[in-house]
């Protein structure tokens, strides 16, 4: 993806800066509209954005799914990866139509889910991945291994930009989600941290009035 401020992508429902972050919601909603979901701006959406396969932790996934479809969370999975992980996703997409969307991988559809997506989860330390980088940009908050150059989130001092994992095991990731899914219940912590993300890559210092 070639990496755009969300304060001047036209491909978003509604642009958005760190300074203008709430304004980030309107995307979510459009993109539950689009996918024939309820208009549900409280409702938390996890991304994979970077799809899956083996290489980024699909044996993990398989342990960790049974955790994470027991959330109250809406998922996103980017249409890239391993076929097998796209038939399981299928799978899961048509059980539960409402709570689980494969995106295909084209430009577009990439920036309406990182618009749309409150976090993004990496079940393999993501240094390096464009994908991280473009997550910031977007406000999108990492839930990912420690060792990424990401800063765990601390309530006291309300610094960090992620929800890190002390190892990479099934339930040290999905404690680290859970601490952002109880975080994300209170707007203006979340939004300090969607800042705190932006500003760590330079994203969004600027935004247009219009979507």
């Amino acid at each position: 993806m070639t990496p755009l401020s969300p304060a001047y992508d036209p491909k978003i429902a509604r642009r958005y800066s760190a300074r203008t972050i709430e304004h980030k919601v309107e995307n979510k909603t459009a993109l539950q509209k689009e996918l024939g979901w309820p208009m549900e701006p409280k409702a938390p959406i996890v991304c994979l954005p970077a799809g899956m396969s083996d290489a980024l932790g699909g044996t993990l996934l398989k342990e960790f799914l049974p955790g994470l479809l027991s959330l109250p969370v809406e998922l996103l999975v980017l249409g890239k990866g391993s076929a097998d992980y796209g038939e399981l996703f299928t799978e899961l997409a048509q059980e539960r139509g409402h709570r689980i969307a494969i995106i295909p991988h084209d430009e577009d559809s990439m920036r309406k889910l990182l618009a749309a997506a409150d976090i993004a989860l990496f079940l393999t330390d993501p240094s390096g991945m464009p994908e991280l980088t473009t997550c910031l940009q977007y406000g999108v908050v990492p839930v990912a291994p420690t060792g990424s150059g990401l800063s765990d989130y601390n309530p006291v001092q309300e610094t960090g930009n992620a929800f890190l994992a002390a190892d990479v095991t099934p339930w040290l990731l999905f404690a680290a989600l859970v601490r952002a899914l109880e975080t994300f219940k209170f707007p203006f912590d979340w939004r300090t941290i969607e800042r705190h993300g932006m500003e760590s890559v330079g994203g969004g210092k600027e935004v247009e009035d219009e979507g």
